[in-house]
């Protein structure tokens, strides 16, 4: 009763700590990390599996993702002096998160391309850039999506860490919460990142729906 109590609260739904302020910082950090973890995992991905090599580094950069945690890496971010605490450190962080799955997917999915579709490319007189572009990608969407989506949610559920280091977002509420032994706070805070987790989850798939040709 009183976590419904704080929802119906006009109070939390307005002002620098009201829902829809938190809820907005939380996506803007998402969305950055996701830009820059493409910016950086996309090009790479597509180069290496135009070339069908370098499966020793996406498959490691994969792995070592994985292994690393986040948490780790956003407290050393934070520590470095020309980062500091705040968003920047937990942007990055994030960014670092996404990067694995999506270098990974993307070598997979283009370095999967059949030989014999790409050989025929090259018969009818297309160059590297025009195969990679015209055959390799259309071909690796699904991959390429199926990569983009898992990143994105990811993201979007572990950005209630940027909390942890002075920044802003959802995880604001579960913090705040532990400092104050508020449990309700903490609930309400878990309730909000499981939730915009959830949204980001329908909206990436319909968007990878949209994307993938039939």
């Amino acid at each position: 009763m009183s976590v419904w109590q704080w929802f119906t609260d006009p109070a939390n739904w307005s002002g620098p700590n009201g829902i829809p302020v938190r809820t907005w910082q939380h996506i803007v950090i998402s969305v950055s990390a996701m830009l820059i973890a493409l910016v950086v995992a996309l090009p790479v991905g597509l180069i290496l599996g135009h070339a069908r090599k370098g499966t020793f580094v996406a498959t490691n950069i994969g792995n070592i993702g994985r292994a690393v945690p986040t948490l780790g890496v956003l407290i050393i971010l934070a520590s470095i002096a020309a980062i500091g605490v705040g968003d920047l450190a937990a942007i990055l962080a994030l960014a670092l998160f996404a990067i694995p799955p999506l270098l990974t997917n993307t070598f997979t999915g283009i370095s999967g391309v059949d030989p014999e579709v790409r050989d025929a490319a090259v018969g009818m007189g297309m160059g590297g850039v025009a195969v990679l572009w015209r055959v390799e990608i259309p071909l690796a969407v699904p991959l390429l999506a199926a990569g983009i989506r898992t990143a994105s949610v990811q993201v979007v559920a572990t950005a209630s860490l940027a909390a942890v280091v002075g920044s802003g977002g959802l995880g604001r509420y579960v913090v705040d919460g532990f400092a104050l032994q508020d449990t309700t706070l903490i609930v309400a805070g878990a309730i909000l990142t499981a939730a915009i987790s959830v949204a980001a989850e329908g909206v990436m798939a319909l968007l990878q729906r949209v994307v993938t040709p039939r």
